[in-house]
């Protein structure tokens, strides 16, 4: 067989795989609830592009030890509504303890998905369900994600989660469904608001007095997160795997 039989038999593949898991997905969405494709762009004259590159910058020394506000405030603007247990609750953010082996210091701080420039993610996704848009926000299309759960193997942060239970009263703006993966979205519905809102984690950690997240677009030198990285620095985590994150963080 050619290599041009391949592929076209491999786009026939993802093509079928994707019209099977719709209908299946659509099948057993709770009432009233419609997955959209989300946001791609926003709209004709609001395009997607990669003159920006949103990013948020973590300094750890802020993070207070047994605060989870970040967490709190990510459940609550995306609808996520832990209590099945933590085998099977999303789990968009979560709070990680890192001891150096060294001096033995004691860092806690939120870890989300990296929206990596390179993410491992997408490379595995036999679907394309998951997919980075031009401005570096890496997402899920829940109309074509099979539940493989490929993407949550390849991701070296395991920052995704996966849905086991039946969902209700969902935030429409940020569709979910039983059987597919979900990840943070670094709040894309307020950016392609266009209003320069901040993220939900950002929002909540200051409200918390801690001021901890910094979100922005590390494109423009302007950028309150762009010139903290300048005068700052900011570690990606697992640098060694040159995936160019777009979550940095100080004191790590």
């Amino acid at each position: 067989m050619s290599a041009t039989s391949d592929t076209k038999h491999d786009d026939a593949r993802r093509r079928f795989l994707g019209r099977m898991a719709q209908a299946a997905l659509l099948a057993g969405l709770a009432p009233g609830v419609a997955l959209v494709e989300v946001a791609r762009a926003r709209s004709a004259d609001q395009a997607v592009t990669d003159a920006q590159r949103w990013g948020l910058l973590v300094d750890s020394n802020k993070c207070a030890q047994g605060c989870d506000a970040c967490v709190r405030g990510c459940n609550e603007e995306n609808g996520l509504r832990p209590g099945h247990g933590p085998a099977t609750d999303p789990q968009w953010i979560r709070i990680v303890t890192l001891r150096d082996r060294e001096s033995g210091r004691v860092n806690s701080l939120p870890l989300m998905c990296q929206h990596c420039a390179e993410p491992p993610c997408v490379d595995v996704c036999p679907t394309g369900a998951s997919f980075k848009r031009a401005d570096g926000i890496v997402l899920v299309d829940k109309h074509i994600c099979i539940g493989c759960r490929y993407c949550m193997m390849a991701c070296p942060y395991k920052a995704r989660s996966f849905v086991h239970e039946e969902l209700h009263d969902q935030k429409p703006y940020a569709p979910r469904g039983k059987g597919t993966v979900e990840s943070c979205t670094l709040c894309v519905q307020r950016i392609d608001e266009g209003k320069g809102r901040t993220t939900a984690c950002a929002e909540a950690c200051a409200a918390a007095g801690h001021e901890a997240i910094l979100f922005g677009d590390l494109n423009d030198p302007r950028s309150d997160i762009a010139r903290a990285v300048a005068r700052h620095g900011g570690a990606r985590l697992r640098a060694d795997l040159e995936l160019n994150t777009g979550v940095r963080y100080l004191g790590v």
